[in-house]
């Protein structure tokens, strides 16, 4: 498989110049000029997450579970979703994204981050998982996407576990999108280039979205789970969904909608011409990734 894997992606070596040597934090803001923020109220309470995030990242105390992506065709799984969480809990117990990804991004650790899931996900692919074919999702900031470093690590890291880029696809978000268009829209391209899909993640949250999907090329389009959570029950959400169908089909897209809780969901996203499911009703994120036998 390596070797194959290497012949076939000849374009991979030499084409992005290195990376600047990058420090752990390099990311982070001034001290100093954290000082202010950090000394009033609502800073004390922050404060903590400072240190914790920097602890974890030292110690590689950030894991990650993988949720299924799949087919509504034929039950097949397309791919899996790389999820972080903390492993810092007393007891074992786990701590979900949502509590400490705003933190990173506030003191310009997500950077970081992105980057160990990067690794991470390189690393298992380099193994049996990748000569099964096994293709993972991870998520890129909008600090990882604007700062010119990502494209550069992503081309490094398949490199370097001689990776077939078919096998990675890389998820952005409308807030990284918009944040900087013009370096999103570079960003989405040279991931296209390497080899690489790209997915539109929780595409309908906000007013921006139509204006990424008509700049940024990809290949998914993720249905944000608030259309979907309540679809049965929502006239309203239906017809969004309906139409983020046609339109994707239209322009050749494939659709995933995020956050698919129960059969009654399935059945009418099935219905709908949804490509692909992700939420518990379809498979739960799992620190391990089946392998076929």
């Amino acid at each position: 498989m390596l070797t194959s894997t290497i012949a076939a992606t000849p374009r991979l070596f030499l084409r992005t110049p290195p990376e600047p040597a990058h420090h752990p934090y390099a990311g982070l803001a001034d001290p100093r000029s954290l000082a202010a923020g950090l000394s009033s109220p609502a800073g004390l309470h922050r404060r903590p997450w400072l240190a914790r995030l920097r602890r974890a990242l030292e110690d590689e105390l950030f894991v990650l579970h993988y949720q299924p992506i799949v087919s509504l065709r034929d039950g097949s799984v397309s791919h899996y979703e790389a999820l972080v969480r903390l492993a810092d809990e007393p007891g074992g117990q786990l701590v979900a994204p949502g509590r400490f990804l705003p933190a990173a991004e506030r003191y310009g650790l997500i950077r970081e981050i992105d980057r160990m899931v990067l690794g991470q996900v390189a690393t298992l692919l380099a193994g049996e998982h990748g000569e099964q074919g096994v293709r993972i999702a991870i998520n890129c900031s909008s600090l990882s996407i604007t700062d010119g470093g990502m494209l550069a690590q992503i081309e490094r890291e398949l490199v370097l576990a001689m990776v077939d880029p078919a096998q990675l696809v890389i998820e952005v978000t409308e807030t990284a999108a918009i944040s900087d268009m013009a370096r999103a829209r570079d960003f989405c391209e040279g991931v296209q280039a390497l080899g690489c899909a790209v997915a539109l993640d929780d595409f309908g949250a906000g007013f921006g979205s139509f204006q990424y999907l008509k700049h940024l090329p990809f290949r998914y389009l993720k249905i944000d789970g608030d259309f979907i959570r309540g679809l049965p029950a929502s006239s309203k959400d239906q017809l969004v969904v309906k139409a983020l169908v046609e339109l994707a089909r239209g322009m050749g897209k494939q659709t995933i909608a995020e956050y698919v809780g129960d059969e009654a969901t399935v059945e009418l996203l099935r219905d709908f011409g949804v490509d692909f499911a992700q939420g518990f009703a379809v498979g739960r994120p799992h620190p391990v990734v089946p392998l076929t036998a």
